[in-house]
């Protein structure tokens, strides 16, 4: 069986919420590939030494995209994107293009904690 590779983003006022989700589930993220946009996966780092995170570029300088594109590879198996829906984001056209992708190859999508915690769950043996 091929090793599952999850894509982690957060907007600003949700990446310690992010950091948090990932602390708690550690030891069931282990055996993921795991790629974040920059900021995120440099908390997340923090947070989690023990994890392999790839970090792409910030959301607002390509990561979004960057996510994107491996989706539409194929390289992404599920996306856990914190979204912070009272703020404005500058770079929303990338947000919203990233969310498209992943409804569009119909991969897992969690864009809060409550659906992240449900989709973990749902990839233990």
């Amino acid at each position: 069986m091929q090793k599952m590779t999850l894509a982690l983003v957060a907007h600003d006022a949700k990446k310690d919420d992010m950091a948090d989700f990932v602390a708690m589930h550690e030891n069931a993220l282990q055996p993921f590939t795991l790629y974040a946009t920059g900021t995120t996966g440099g908390r997340v780092m923090e947070r989690c030494p023990s994890l392999t995170v790839t970090r792409l570029k910030s959301g607002p300088l390509g990561g979004d995209q960057q996510i994107g594109a491996m989706i539409a590879e194929g390289r992404i198996d599920a996306l856990f994107f914190f979204v912070d829906p009272l703020s404005p984001h500058p770079h929303d056209v990338d947000v919203k293009a990233l969310m498209r992708l992943a409804l569009v190859y119909n991969i897992p999508m969690a864009l809060n904690r409550a659906t992240a915690e449900r989709l973990i769950a749902s990839f233990a043996p």
